[in-house]
């Protein structure tokens, strides 16, 4: 692997100036060297501003809601002199919270997890082999990002219960349907992604790892994997959030003991309502609680994701 490695290194630099790490978010050089404003700066000052009031805004009231006692919620009388942390404390026993963030954790992970592994292993060869069909399977994509997702509901559901039928096998409440709905729509994201970084890939670092002894799978693991770990990075967030934010095919595809976040929370709210006097602010607790974990990945993975996201838009 002593080829693979030297090139790895050769192409660490183009790799990073493919992210985008070294041009400047406001500023760029025009041809005499000087630089130029994209913006005014006190037009780009305002747009902060508002984007910060257009979001921060709606989260804080979520948050001060969330630390409201119920009643002064219902009245509308909500005030920093009566916060308590009471929400966070009941709403895990008025509402299954705890088994739909295990069971969204499981099925959003393990389908985004599946997703970015397909879209790599389809990458691969579209950006590294010429072949029959290659162009209309990369449209077949494309047009498969463009159908909306309400519309597949019925046919994957009859295809399921065909299966279920068919092989004797429970499936509809179970893990595996709802894991493959999401990946229908994670793949294609995902491989166009992968596509788009991999373009911009020397061809040098596989060619020099199959040099050395490495299969294409080898090389794909040892050599690009680690190169392409902000597009990864940016695949998997993405195609994790179809499977955390969704509603529609988990009603469907989930019972009692599988049913996601999303359907925890929408059946809390309507229970409450019926009830009388809605518990909006262990409603705002709770989702509160259901945001955490994708700002963490955000956090997390920030770095990764800015370089992905600007490696991808600079390819062609």
């Amino acid at each position: 692997m002593a080829r693979a490695s030297a090139a790895l290194e050769v192409a660490q630099p183009v790799a990073a100036r493919s992210s985008g790490r070294h041009w400047p978010l406001r500023r760029r050089k025009n041809v005499q060297g000087e630089a130029e404003m994209l913006m005014p700066l006190w037009l780009s000052r305002l747009v902060v501003a508002v984007t910060v009031v257009v979001v921060v805004v709606p989260l804080g009231y979520m948050v001060l809601m969330s630390f409201t006692p119920n009643n002064d919620v219902a009245l509308g009388t909500i005030s920093s002199a009566v916060l308590t942390v009471s929400n966070y404390v009941h709403m895990w026993s008025d509402a299954p919270l705890a088994q739909g963030l295990v069971n969204t954790l499981i099925i959003a992970g393990s389908s985004a997890a599946l997703s970015v592994a397909v879209g790599l292993l389809a990458a691969y060869p579209l950006t590294r082999f010429v072949f029959r069909g290659r162009r209309g399977y990369l449209y077949t994509l494309i047009g498969v990002q463009t159908v909306p997702g309400t519309t597949l509901l019925l046919p994957l559901f009859a295809v399921f219960s065909w299966a279920q039928t068919t092989l004797s096998v429970h499936m509809i409440g179970t893990y595996f349907p709802i894991i493959l709905t999401y990946m229908t729509f994670g793949v294609p994201l995902s491989t166009w992604l992968l596509v788009a970084y991999l373009r911009s890939v020397p061809r040098e670092l596989d060619e020099a790892a199959l040099v050395d002894g490495c299969s294409h799978l080898g090389a794909l693991w040892r050599v690009l994997f680690p190169v392409a770990l902000p597009a990864v990075v940016v695949a998997f967030v993405f195609a994790f959030l179809v499977g955390w934010n969704d509603v529609l095919f988990a009603s469907v595809f989930t019972n009692q003991s599988t049913q996601t976040l999303a359907i925890a929370l929408e059946r809390f709210s309507a229970t409450s309502e019926s009830t009388g006097l809605p518990v909006y602010g262990e409603l705002m607790s709770a989702a509160v609680v259901s945001s955490l974990p994708v700002v963490i990945i955000y956090l997390i993975f920030q770095r990764y994701l800015v370089h992905g996201l600007a490696a991808g838009s600079t390819t062609g």
